[in-house]
């Protein structure tokens, strides 16, 4: 059973020591090696939030959209755009499907930052998040008992 004793700053605060971990295609250690997707179950595991050994396995490198939001939907609940928050996990396009995962925190100077393990520079960082044509909003959702 899920721990419910978590909140979205606990989210932010574990998904931050996660910064500077080098990127590796389905990874999962913390200053070892971790992806986009590995960094969310990483941390959903140290909260909690889904059971030590839950994990997703098994995609490319590039992952398919449609299976990609349907494992979303299936761990996570999906919310409004409108009702984000820092802690809720936000789902991006770079091209035309929704393939890349990351975690919402309230960035330094106002608004939004997403902290994620991006192949290009090669690590987890946080970095503000801005919308543009070459990161396009897919879905938001929350993890399991996040209050």
């Amino acid at each position: 059973m899920p721990n419910t004793t978590y909140t979205r700053a606990d989210v932010v605060t574990e998904a931050r020591t996660w910064i500077g971990t080098p990127f590796h295609h389905q990874g999962r250690v913390k200053g070892v090696g971790v992806d986009c997707i590995g960094l969310v179950i990483g941390v959903a595991r140290t909260l909690g939030a889904v059971p030590p050994n839950f994990d997703v396995t098994g995609y490319p490198r590039v992952p398919d959209g449609v299976s990609l939001m349907a494992t979303a939907r299936q761990y996570m609940t999906e919310i409004a755009r409108d009702n984000k928050k820092p802690g809720d996990v936000i789902v991006v396009s770079f091209d035309r499907d929704p393939q890349h995962f990351g975690i919402l925190a309230d960035y330094r100077h106002g608004g939004f930052s997403i902290i994620h393990g991006a192949s290009n520079p090669g690590r987890v960082i946080e970095t503000r998040l801005m919308f543009s044509e070459h990161m396009k909003f897919v879905a938001v959702f929350e993890l399991p008992g996040v209050q």
